[in-house]
């Protein structure tokens, strides 16, 4: 995990029932900064689940280490909890529209994989008449090695390009196992304040995953220093190479109203 900028661990880190309409699948999407946010000290996306329409309430997702109370600890898993956490809202081109706010924590956590979704006080319908903004959509398949993915941070404005060179098993970094991470070839050589980027499939133009770490000096399973654990329990470096935490089983524990239900079936989130 990418230190936070002002903490120990962050990244320098139609209305009614009308489904959000969806571009249509290309050889290669157009990936820019719409729809991504600037946090505090990290970065982050509006996002929507499939079957979220325009009148729900907005989603931002970003790490869990970027939490403004903090890093959850191993095994703690934080839901519903009030917020009024602003973020920058990003223009295509990376301009600030404007700033949009939480009203709730939706659920946040460090264990087996390292995520915060906060609802926001606006819909997504508003967002789009004020700003001209649309969410990213998440994906709900699992991401696919040797794919070319976009890691969008808009806390420095940059996008790293690059692809998925495989999936760690298990991937710790100290106190912290994250399950299934997928494993950025040398091109996404992150840094602080990236943390909470959405991870983009460059051809559907989904969030595949949400990036959250990188190996900064070659040492084994430290802060700032991830170790990749296989099934055999063999423990394995690559050192300068970045991680993200898959994203593709968040959809299943929203019910409509992109309400957070972790006991909805396909759920596998830790819960409290």
């Amino acid at each position: 995990m990418k230190k936070p900028l002002t903490g120990a661990l962050c990244a320098l880190t139609l209305a009614g029932a009308t489904a959000l309409a969806t571009a249509a699948p290309a050889s290669a999407a157009t990936v820019n900064f719409a729809g991504t946010v600037a946090l505090s000290n990290c970065s982050g996306s509006l996002v929507r689940m499939p079957g979220s329409v325009d009148a729900d309430p907005g989603l931002i997702l970003t790490n869990g280490h970027c939490l403004e109370s903090g890093m959850p600890a191993a095994g703690q898993v934080v839901t519903d909890r009030a917020s009024t956490r602003s973020f920058t809202l990003l223009s295509s081109t990376g301009g600030n529209l404007g700033t949009v706010r939480a009203n709730r924590i939706l659920y946040s956590t460090m264990t087996d994989t390292d995520v915060t979704l906060y609802r926001l006080s606006t819909s997504y319908a508003t967002i789009k008449s004020r700003y001209g903004i649309s969410p990213l959509t998440m994906s709900t398949t699992h991401p696919v090695a040797g794919s070319s993915i976009k890691v969008v941070s808009g806390y420095w404005k940059k996008i790293y390009s690059c692809s998925v060179d495989g999936f760690a098993y298990r991937l710790k970094e100290g106190g912290w196992t994250f399950k299934d991470s997928v494993r950025y070839t040398s091109g996404c050589n992150i840094i602080g304040g990236t943390s909470g980027s959405p991870v983009v499939d460059a051809v559907s133009g989904q969030v595949v995953a949400v990036n959250n770490t990188i190996n900064e000096d070659g040492q084994s399973c430290t802060l700032n220093n991830p170790c990749e654990v296989d099934q055999n329990g063999t423990v394995t470096i690559h050192p300068g190479i970045g991680y993200a935490q898959e994203t593709y089983t968040i959809p299943n524990c929203f019910a409509p109203g992109n309400v957070l239900d972790l006991t909805r079936a396909g759920c596998v989130l830790p819960r409290p």
